[in-house]
């Protein structure tokens, strides 16, 4: 059975759910026992009482919500959030103006807390720290002045926010990085049965149709030529390491070049992954491919081709060169006006749509070099609260 990143992310947090439970009935205890304490010197104790009955209300009710999983936690840590400041704010209308003075505390008190640790948990240390300096204001606003207690408060408030936020974010993603890690060794396993299963006999197949072929000559040359670049192409499929899965989106563009080696394109990229968004990888790849067609249609059957990749960090630096007999002057010009417009409009429009350009040094005799450079971008979805 299937289960959802939601799911599965909440049985991982289910612990610090429950335990922002079990904070919200400890602290509710403590505000019934406040309450009791300070009473008497209440402005208006029926008020009181009725923020008293709210709170231990909500607090089955919330607790059932978070107990319960990723379909009830998402809206109702920020509607706990609300109520909780709501019911801060009008402890203004409980506590007398002595009381207010002192200070005493609101008829909530910690139990507050309990809301800020509920959003940190659900939204990550940003909103964590955004739900405790709210918090922390509501409780400025009822007095309107700041002191020690006060100041300690909001700090308090702020950092279990970012604490139980950051927590809980880093806990997701080492979840997502295990699951990645297990997945790609699942896969390289299977790569791994499947190479020796191809070893043992398509290339060796492959193989000797190459030698036999080339020793007879002829018509059965050319065929050897053809199994030659097969088994090259297989052996680079076997070879190369799975793509690793990712939650952002993005794949490695090394790996996918090295599956374009054949007997006449020879492709060299960094020994370290170079990660890309998925959606630059799949037009960069257009592109190279469109440039290697281009080698077979115009530079002839024995012209070869090699393949860059350069990782310069905040860019990428991809060249295809061959060693065809060039581009004439005013050939690219004519192919536009004739409506061939596969470099102006699949090559370089790709390529600017990626924020980057493309770049072409050619002569008649001396071969043909297409250079692109491209931004590193972040994928979609990224830069987002963790």
């Amino acid at each position: 059975m299937t289960v959802s990143t939601g799911e599965r992310h909440s049985r991982l947090l289910g612990p610090l759910w429950i335990a922002a439970v079990i904070l919200r009935v400890v602290t509710l205890a403590y505000a019934v026992v406040a309450f009791a304490v300070h009473r008497e010197g209440y402005a208006n104790q029926g008020l009181g009482a009725a923020i008293l009955v709210v709170m231990v209300l909500w607090t089955g009710v919330i607790g059932y919500a978070y107990v319960r999983g990723p379909r009830w936690r998402g809206a109702a840590a920020y509607v706990d959030l609300a109520l909780t400041n709501v019911l801060v704010l009008l402890s203004l209308f409980v506590l007398s103006r002595d009381q207010l003075d002192v200070p005493t505390p609101s008829v909530t008190t910690v139990w507050a807390s309990g809301a800020v640790v509920a959003v940190a948990v659900q939204g990550g240390p940003l909103r964590g720290v955004l739900a405790g300096s709210l918090t922390a204001l509501v409780s400025y606003l009822i007095r309107g002045y700041v002191d020690t207690d006060i100041a300690r408060d909001t700090v308090m408030l702020v950092g279990v926010g970012f604490v139980l936020g950051n927590a809980a974010s880093t806990a997701r993603a080492s979840d997502e990085r295990l699951r990645r890690a297990l997945r790609t060794e699942a896969a390289t396993a299977e790569r791994e049965r499947l190479a020796r299963m191809v070893h043992d006999s398509v290339l060796q197949v492959l193989a000797r149709v190459r030698r036999r072929g080339a020793d007879l000559g002829g018509e059965a040359a050319e065929l050897a030529r053809l199994a030659g670049e097969q088994e090259i192409a297989l052996r680079a499929l076997v070879t190369t390491a799975p793509p690793e899965s990712s939650v952002d989106g993005e794949t490695d563009l090394g790996r996918e070049l090295r599956l374009l080696n054949t007997s006449r394109v020879a492709v060299s990229v960094p020994a370290t992954p170079v990660v890309l968004p998925s959606a630059d990888t799949s037009e960069l790849l257009a592109v190279v491919r469109e440039a290697l067609a281009n080698v077979n249609r115009h530079a002839g059957p024995t012209a070869r081709a090699w393949v860059l990749l350069e990782d310069l960090g905040d860019e990428v630096v991809l060249s295809v060169r061959d060693d065809g007999p060039g581009i004439p002057p005013g050939r690219l010009g004519a192919a536009a006006v004739e409506g061939r417009m596969g470099v102006s409009h699949s090559m370089r429009r790709r390529v600017e749509l990626l924020g980057g350009s493309l770049a072409l040094e050619t002569a008649e005799g001396e071969g043909t070099e297409w250079e692109m450079r491209v931004p590193r971008r972040q994928p979609a979805g990224k830069e987002r609260s963790r």
